[in-house]
């Protein structure tokens, strides 16, 4: 009969089969032990959670942070089409801010000019919107980074006033109150066809949105002086609407069309940015794979090192088994071991990457000042600082999947060990 004390019959996962299993982790080589190899799978399973918990974090904070800044610059649903150049096109933009979800529709104009500076000159955007409409863009309107937005709009043809993104203003030279030439390619329209049209305008401040593909190439002008100045006459070239769910956008299309005519188009942000987007996706999808691979490799360590356990052990495995160890026994005592390594790999794993993720603009700085070198040039991701987002459903699927491997990873010793023959393995002891 089963000896109870030895977890034959005793109940399952109990003292002594935790405390063996205990013991055989913390087993030195000299005791038969393979604490070296637990320490190297320990190790690697704990950096293989945190480097994932971290690099997804940071993707989701690098999609959020672009998405919040390109739809808070831009919009999220487009009008364009014939529409916008008749008379009816006011009680239209009436009718679009009265839909439900709609938060701002405002006719732009959007062109390409030359801006010319202190002695530099560069390429620009330059955008023509109402003041009303430019104070109500939340990002430009509270990122202003030198002067301000009164005057702008005032006075004649909506006034000489412009407002400059604060990259493109250094690289010009020109700060609020210098003065401005913009030259467009196509203006007003004469006897000899349009010919290019060159005006000086005085900067009324600078904005600062932190992505360096706004802040170095775009110009905000009264609506009414780049109608004037790019030869719109009273048109403009899109209706640009902001939504309160800007993943609603879709949805909207077929209401915001019935709204603005049977001549006009309708585009939404996904459309504007599919390839973008699309291959943001692409990335962190593969991203997500290639570092669940790392993990899986990281728990085969636990079978090479159970396997040597197993083998070094197999005397005292004889000995439990004739002492009236049962192979459920033996089995639950080795899958143990190895999933005792899992749990404590992943929970160190998922408290490092927590705080890595939590306090990421402070290493950023750190690194940046130990190296003195910008580890995350804003010309090259768009961004100011390393963003980081935790979403913890995530990161509960990779807890979870992590120790489901390791579990897993545990098993097959497991079972060698259980079914050893203890005639077998005692007959050359």
């Amino acid at each position: 009969m089963s000896n109870p004390t030895l977890g034959g019959s005793g109940q399952p996962f109990g003292v002594w089969e935790r405390t063996v299993a205990g013991r055989y982790l913390r087993a030195k080589k000299s005791q038969g032990g393979v604490a070296l190899i637990s320490i190297i799978s320990f190790i690697g399973i704990t950096l293989a959670v945190a480097v994932l918990i971290i690099v997804m974090s940071v993707m989701n904070g690098f999609r959020s942070e672009l998405l919040n800044r390109i739809l808070g610059f831009n919009g999220h649903v487009y009008v364009a089409g014939g529409v916008l150049q008749t008379p009816e096109r006011d009680p239209m933009v009436v009718r679009l801010r009265a839909l439900p979800g709609v938060i701002q529709a405002a006719p732009v104009i959007e062109a390409q000019a030359m801006a010319l500076g202190m002695g530099q000159i560069s390429g620009a955007i330059v955008r023509g919107l109402s003041p009303a409409d430019l104070k109500a863009t939340e990002i430009i309107s509270t990122n202003i980074v030198s002067g301000s937005l009164e005057g702008f709009g005032d006075g004649e043809y909506g006034g000489d006033m412009i407002l400059v993104g604060d990259d493109l203003a250094r690289n010009l030279g020109v700060q609020a109150g210098d003065a401005l030439t913009l030259i467009s390619p196509t203006g007003g329209a004469t006897a000899f066809g349009a010919t290019p049209q060159r005006k000086s305008y005085t900067v009324a401040g600078t904005f600062k949105v932190g992505m360096s593909q706004y802040d170095q190439a775009f110009i905000y002008m009264p609506l009414a002086q780049a109608q004037l100045f790019f030869g719109r006459d009273t048109g403009v070239d899109f209706v640009e609407m902001k939504l309160a769910d800007p993943d609603q956008a879709v949805d909207m299309k077929p209401a915001v069309a019935r709204a603005a005519g049977p001549a006009s188009i309708v585009t939404d942000w996904t459309q504007k940015n599919a390839s973008y987007w699309g291959a943001l996706q692409v990335e962190r999808n593969v991203m997500f794979l290639i570092l669940t691979m790392l993990l899986f490799i990281a728990a085969m360590n636990i079978i090479s090192g159970l396997v040597m356990l197993v083998k070094n052990k197999s005397r005292d495995i004889a000995i439990l088994r004739t002492m009236g160890a049962g192979q459920g026994s033996i089995l639950r005592i080795f899958f143990m071991t190895g999933a005792t390594i899992g749990i404590l790999g992943t929970a160190t794993g998922l408290l490092i990457g927590v705080l890595f993720c939590t306090f990421i603009g402070e290493i950023q700085q750190f690194v940046e000042w130990a190296t003195g070198a910008q580890v995350f040039n804003s010309d090259v991701y768009f961004l100011t600082r390393v963003p980081a987002k935790i979403d913890w459903l995530e990161v509960g699927g990779i807890t979870g999947g992590a120790l489901v491997m390791t579990f897993i990873a545990s098993l097959p010793s497991a079972w060698r060990a259980s079914r050893l023959d203890p005639v077998e393995a005692l007959r050359y002891e």
